[in-house]
């Protein structure tokens, strides 16, 4: 066979996305706040656009009726051009401006919940630095000391060590450990601890109660923590009475000195969807406090037309066809998220009536199926954006979870129903007769989960609960106090 250079013509299709297809995809995974900063650019770009009051007729909603009447129903095909498969894009001749959720605040989870709204009064820096000025000996000592409280953490803790601030600020090691001294001689007390036994020992030198057997009970954290009260009685020298008042006063230490200033908290989270009972059903509605309602202001449009020429009119035609771009894409958006919400709802309406209990296995594929939409569509949907009910916030992503096989075979549950029967058994238990993995499984089973011990463990573990051996020497120590 012969090698050589030739040209074959070959055709294929391909879908490719234009730049305000892409924008339209992507304004799905926004949130209203997220959305409500990218009408801030947009209203500044376009001067036909202008914010108009919101009514409660324009506002898109969905009734769920007994179970669910699809919100957005009538919306035709609207949906269908936000609605593709990532895989069938052919990526090399994407073309135009790529906009991402992060210009808005957002990566790729959105913004934390510490984002979505600032916490009142100082922070913990800001405290001790008022402070400082007025403990320190000299301008030398208050700023080594101000370079220690920069370097502590949210809780008061100091990070790195000593010995590497005193190089990096040129001071003796003496110098700097006198400076720490009076960092952690002001308020909240426990604050530039390196450990923390020294926080709490600085918290009971301040109540004066740093005794020799104070400092031996503090010193040996690691035998509190396992319950091991017969060898700490033993090492503190006391009796059950002293032992019982020692413990008391431990407890009431604060190990997170830092925590109760400004940056400790966390804000509430902004809900996108609202929903309430409405007769049999529910009312679903899009948060009309943090979603702006844009109109078209058609005539100054006509103003600017009179008199402008060629190219003016050119530049006037395209930002009206943005403009009303802008507003088709956000009815669309709003129908697409109104119509999972419904069938979220439709799907959960257990776990809205009768709470965690009730909350079935769902998969994106499954509400995907259901409203005739791709997976992906569903997925940016459900991304950053929160649902308010009568039983609190939730992000929708909550109600998407794996499920467990049934003891009767029929059907399934959720994983966090399971996470609730657990949690529920271990809170009832008697600190005398704790209950075993091996027993969890089989009161489990009573209540219709067939699990199997390792994954009794696995969910055990994910709740932050200790096996039965730390519970039984946490609830012996609890016992002492």
């Amino acid at each position: 066979m012969a090698l050589g250079p030739r040209l074959d013509l070959r055709q294929s299709q391909s879908l490719v996305m234009t730049p305000q297809l892409q924008q339209a995809i992507r304004l799905l995974a926004l949130s209203n706040l997220e959305l409500e900063m990218f009408i801030g650019e947009a209203l500044e770009a376009n001067p036909l656009l202008e914010l108009g009051e919101v009514r409660r007729d324009d506002a898109p909603e969905g009734e769920v009726e007994p179970l669910v009447r699809e919100a957005g129903a009538d919306s035709g095909d609207g949906e269908a051009a936000l609605d593709l498969d990532e895989s069938a894009l052919d990526r090399d001749r994407d073309t135009g401006d790529e906009w991402s959720a992060a210009s808005s605040g957002g990566g790729e989870d959105g913004p934390g919940i510490d984002a979505r709204g600032a916490t009142d009064g100082p922070t913990l820096a800001d405290h001790l630095h008022a402070q400082v000025g007025a403990a320190a000996g000299d301008g030398r000592e208050e700023f080594v000391a101000r370079a220690i409280i920069d370097q502590l953490d949210e809780a008061g803790y100091l990070t790195g060590t000593l010995a590497e601030l005193a190089d990096a600020l040129g001071v003796p090691l003496a110098e700097a450990e006198r400076a720490l001294a009076v960092v952690q001689s002001l308020d909240p007390t426990g604050v530039g601890a390196r450990t923390l036994a020294e926080c709490l020992a600085l918290q009971a030198r301040e109540a004066d109660r740093y005794d020799p057997c104070m400092a031996r009970l503090i010193d040996n954290l690691d035998l509190v923590a396992r319950g091991d009260v017969a060898r700490l009685k033993r090492m503190c020298e006391v009796d059950d009475e002293d032992f019982a008042d020692m413990l008391a006063e431990l407890r009431a230490y604060d190990p997170r000195p830092g925590l109760r200033f400004g940056g400790g908290g966390e804000a509430a989270v902004v809900p996108d969807i609202l929903l309430r009972p409405a007769g049999g059903g529910w009312d679903i509605a899009l948060n009309e406090a943090t979603l702006p309602r844009l109109i078209v202001n058609r005539t100054y449009y006509l103003q600017l037309r009179q008199g402008g020429g060629k190219a003016a009119e050119a530049w006037l035609k395209e930002q009206l066809g943005e403009a009303n771009w802008l507003l088709k894409a956000l009815d669309q958006r709003a129908r697409t998220i109104l119509k999972v919400a419904a069938e979220i709802v439709k799907r959960q309406e257990g776990f809205f009536r009768r709470g965690v209990a009730e909350l079935r296995p769902l998969t994106l594929r499954a509400v995907a199926e259901a409203i005739d939409l791709h997976e992906s569509t569903v997925s940016r949907v459900t991304s950053n954006k929160y649902l308010a009910c009568p039983r609190g916030t939730f992000e929708l992503k909550y109600f998407f979870t794996s499920g467990v096989a049934s003891s009767d075979g029929e059907g399934g549950a959720s994983a966090e129903a399971v996470k609730a029967a657990i949690r529920a058994l271990i809170a009832a238990e008697d600190p005398k007769a704790i209950l075993s993995d091996d027993t969890l499984v089989d009161l489990l089973k009573d209540k219709g989960f067939d699990l199997a011990r390792r994954t009794v463990a696995k969910y055990r573990e994910a709740l932050g609960i200790g096996s039965s051996v730390q519970r039984r020497r946490q609830k012996k120590l609890a016992g002492v106090g």
